[in-house]
């Protein structure tokens, strides 16, 4: 049937000329934007979860930077504590050389002088962000040190954050680190200017590399003069390799925890590729799929344009016939 009041055909085409045009603003917005699922409306479970990924993975961007952050200081103290091994070195050589009879043993104490303002010019600057790791001042630097260093969402959906811990030892094994020099006075936490490597060698004095006026009044300086003994002489040997020792210990821990860090970092940076490519999987569109259903909706537009006219054109034909 054929009617002036309803135009069926004209309808229809508009309708389907609407749809038409809504599919294909989608894909121009998936096209302009790159996404698939911009908008909770367009996916609301992978929006959900994409988002959330998301913000995980901001929060590894900044385990990422707390990383590079305690890397940097590591690195810090690993190279003062390397130049300082390289002098103390220097420092035993001397003490040898003073055991030879006939040595002026006061010029030998000049040449100590000049390698103990080394040793404290290599202290003093190995600085980073206002850590110093080889100098103890005051009670808070003999806390364990710890990092940031991991971030983890669980089966129950709690996250976590996890830190590494460096050990401030306060003893002297192997374990841990210690600082080069005490200025707080007690002498405990330097292993240039504690006590505890004279008595470990069972020296006759405590001897230590530097004494400020508030250390122990135990503990004897090393400084040579032409009444130093050879026993005297070979007890600052000893002490000096003890303390060497421990050097080489506090540098051997520092490279693990260099290389710790270095592989948790890695971890992290992989970590975040995958969570970035998982969340591209579920939001990124695909642009040449994209692109082919702009073209065939560009098509199917165009013809619906013909088929709206061709439908309104029918009027004009029903006034033909009363002619």
């Amino acid at each position: 049937m054929t009617s002036i009041l309803t135009n069926s055909a004209a309808i229809g085409a508009l309708q389907t000329l609407r749809s038409i045009n809504s599919q294909m603003e989608a894909t121009q917005s998936r096209i302009s934007t790159g996404y698939r699922v911009a908008n909770a409306s367009d996916d609301a479970a992978y929006w959900s979860i994409a988002t959330t990924m998301l913000s995980d993975n901001k929060a590894l961007s900044a385990v990422e930077d707390a990383l590079s952050l305690g890397a940097a200081t590591l690195d810090t103290a690993y190279t003062g504590m390397d130049a300082a091994i390289e002098v103390m070195d220097e420092v035993k050589a001397k003490l040898v050389v003073a055991r030879e009879p006939g040595v002026d043993k006061t010029k030998i104490n000049k040449e100590l002088t000049q390698l103990k303002g080394q040793l404290r010019s290599i202290v003093d600057s190995a600085t980073f962000n206002g850590e110093n790791w080889l100098k103890w001042n005051t009670a808070a630097d003999s806390v364990d040190k710890s990092l940031v260093s991991s971030f983890t969402r669980g089966e129950n959906g709690l996250v976590t954050v996890g830190t590494t811990t460096y050990t401030v030892s306060t003893g002297f094994g192997t374990t841990g680190i210690n600082y080069l020099v005490d200025n707080g006075g007690t002498g405990e936490y330097g292993i240039l200017t504690s006590k505890a490597f004279a008595t470990s060698v069972g020296a006759g004095s405590a001897y230590v590399l530097f004494k400020g006026a508030a250390n122990p009044p135990s503990t004897v300086e090393m400084v040579l003069n032409q009444t130093t003994t050879d026993v005297q002489i070979d007890d600052m040997i000893n002490t000096v390799d003890a303390m060497l020792q421990r050097m080489i210990d506090v540098a051997s821990n520092l490279g693990a925890l260099q290389t710790g860090l270095e592989l948790k970092g890695d971890f992290v940076a992989d970590l975040r590729d995958s969570i970035e490519t998982g969340v591209g999987r579920l939001m990124d569109a695909d642009m040449n799929e994209e692109s082919t259903r702009l073209k065939a909706l560009q098509t199917q537009h165009q013809l619906g344009l013909q088929s709206l006219s061709i439908a309104n054109n029918n009027a004009q034909n029903l006034l033909s016939l009363f002619r």
